[in-house]
């Protein structure tokens, strides 16, 4: 009798909807595990090419966290198309000007560099403070 492994088709599980409160959460910590539920890593049908992953939303991005000297050291580059245009922020600027962007970017780095990626990405929902427009999607609270 030969066995085979299932593989999810594109639609076949529903994606949920998750809050998460970053409020005292590591940056790092935080975004990969955000980023493996929006791939569906914790599903039991996951399929690398399918989006079987869920929403996720994250609330009180201004109070996320970061370890040691990395407030000053680490450093966002970003290019106009200009010559000479380079701009970089420091991670206490970009927190201080756009505090999403600090999970934005660290969760879009953790996700596939594909069309698939793409995808994923527009199913995360990121906000500086408490509230979030999403109540009709009933989101369950998700702890990390």
């Amino acid at each position: 009798m030969k066995k085979t492994t299932r593989s999810a088709k594109a639609g076949e599980v529903p994606g949920k909807w998750y809050v998460v409160d970053a409020s005292g959460a590591v940056l790092g910590r935080l975004a990969s595990r955000v980023a493996a539920r929006l791939r569906g890593k914790h599903q039991v049908l996951f399929t690398p090419h399918v989006d079987t992953g869920d929403f996720v939303i994250v609330v009180n991005a201004g109070k996320i966290r970061l370890t040691g000297k990395k407030w000053t050291q680490k450093l966002y580059h970003r290019h106009t198309g200009y010559i000479g245009g380079l701009k970089t922020t420091s991670a206490r600027e970009l927190l201080q000007k756009r505090p999403e962007e600090l999970i934005r970017r660290a969760v879009k780095g953790m996700l596939p560099k594909n069309r698939l990626g793409s995808r994923l990405y527009g199913k995360l929902k990121v906000y500086a403070g408490p509230d979030h427009p999403h109540q009709a999607q009933q989101p369950e609270p998700w702890t990390i």
